[in-house]
């Protein structure tokens, strides 16, 4: 009679992909170690171009986004994903503060947004939680 092994169960429940676009690699890499700790799956883009090539090619329950990036700012890229018409809940994690920058982020489709400086990155795990 065949043994059975202790962990023979399997996990059919899969983890929620969160694309972080962050192009400050110690910030990147916090956020990618805080997410995972809470069971998520993380990816992240660099740039908001890569960002976008990612959006296409995977699906992700949600993305954390910069708006001062390389290549593709985080203004372009909702405007990029409104026009495609691409639902998916988006947290912008900015070093921008102003009114005016929470106000046309807001009006371009963001769900929620943070002022890096001022936000523990629990928080900003809580707002992603709370979108999906």
């Amino acid at each position: 009679m065949p043994e059975k092994s202790p962990d023979t169960k399997t996990s059919t429940t899969k983890k929620k992909k969160v694309l972080i676009a962050e192009d400050e690699r110690p910030l990147a890499h916090a956020l990618e170690l805080k997410f995972a700790h809470e069971g998520f799956e993380t990816h992240i883009a660099g740039d908001g171009q890569q960002a976008l090539d990612l959006l296409k090619a995977e699906k992700f329950a949600a993305v954390l986004l910069d708006l001062i990036m390389p290549k593709l700012d985080g203004f372009a890229f909702l405007e990029e994903l409104k026009k495609r018409k691409t639902k998916i809940p988006v947290i912008i994690l900015s070093n921008l503060g102003q009114d005016e920058d929470i106000e046309r982020a807001k009006k371009l489709g963001a769900e929620g947004y943070f002022v890096k400086s001022n936000t523990p990155i629990a928080e900003i795990v809580k707002a992603i939680k709370a979108a999906l």
